[in-house]
């Protein structure tokens, strides 16, 4: 019996240890090996592995929005979109997290950039319900958007390289308010696009991508996470049993009335410990990082051993 139980424990680790293996050599932009190691992206490599494998799509940095026609909807009518996304931020309501109850994006708040969700996984936001209807009637006709928000980078704006964490969907952006300049970017795998007024692009955030604003004007999109098309039912109900039942628990709110998600109450409480922990990386940086694989190694002895 012992025996079993270290066997199957074997084969656990082992496909773990190559579904993060592919993770970090996937595409020609990598992190460096320690980033990767406690990277969100490795913690998720397995299911990650499962929506890759069964794929109905190339595995590719950029894909043909033509090839999603559902999409379309989306330009046709981007200036309804865009008009309704020039009012939250003429009210202020497209800003950074207040209570550091959203992990998704919490490092993004440091270099200026600002959102305000529509929908997260689990339907729409009561605040988007109140000051985004038009927008939320178009989505309504699009199908298999898990989620969608409004996003201002900065001008002087900057995101470092990262990779988003569950590979279940795909990126749509759809250029709202743009500065229209090869200046404002993403480069996702090293291929760089320039965002334009009501021009879409459709991309796989699980690769390496960074974004950057050059230009004197904010640069303002409309974000939308696309179900990645699987190649059979299984895995698709796999994806969608994922999606609803764990990144739904990753919602949060742009008003009091919108739900706070499991994962982003417990962040708030993870965002103080990890202060302390900054505080300690600037009097021993050493020390730090003992304690951070420490932790790590501990954590994959217990589970796997």
């Amino acid at each position: 019996m012992v025996a079993q139980l270290f066997a199957v424990k074997f084969i656990v680790l082992y496909i773990y240890i190559i579904s993060a293996a592919y993770t970090q050599f996937r595409g020609k932009v990598r992190l460096k090996f320690m980033r990767q190691l406690v990277n969100h992206s490795t913690i998720m490599a397995p299911i990650n592995a499962l929506m890759y494998l069964f794929s109905a799509v190339p595995n590719k940095p950029y894909y043909d929005v033509k090839q999603f026609p559902a999409l379309a909807k989306f330009e046709e009518n981007w200036e309804t979109i865009r008009d309704e996304a020039q009012k939250l931020v003429d009210q202020g309501y497209i800003k950074a997290a207040e209570n550091n109850d959203d992990m998704g994006f919490n490092s993004f708040f440091k270099r200026g950039w600002k959102r305000f969700y529509i929908k997260w996984y689990d339907g729409f936001l009561p605040s988007a319900q109140a000051l985004c209807p038009k927008t939320i009637e178009i989505l309504k006709t699009v199908p298999g958007i898990n989620g969608a928000m409004f996003t201002l980078l900065p001008k002087d704006g900057r995101l470092k390289e990262h990779r988003d964490p569950y590979a279940g969907s795909l990126r749509y952006h759809l250029g709202l308010i743009t500065p229209n300049s090869e200046k404002c970017r993403i480069y996702v795998d090293g291929i760089p696009y320039s965002w334009r007024d009501g021009e879409g692009v459709l991309f796989d955030e699980t690769y390496i991508h960074s974004a950057l604003n050059e230009t004197d004007t904010d640069r303002i999109i409309f974000f939308c996470d696309v179900e990645r098309p699987l190649n059979n039912r299984i895995a698709t109900a796999i994806n969608r049993f994922f999606s609803k039942y764990v990144l739904s628990e990753s919602a949060t709110q742009n008003l009091e009335t919108d739900r706070v998600g499991t994962f982003n109450k417990i962040y708030k409480y993870y965002h103080h410990a990890a202060a302390y922990a900054l505080r300690l990386k600037k009097i021993n940086k050493y020390l730090y990082y003992i304690l951070q694989y420490s932790m790590i190694g501990g954590l994959a002895y217990f589970i796997f051993f």
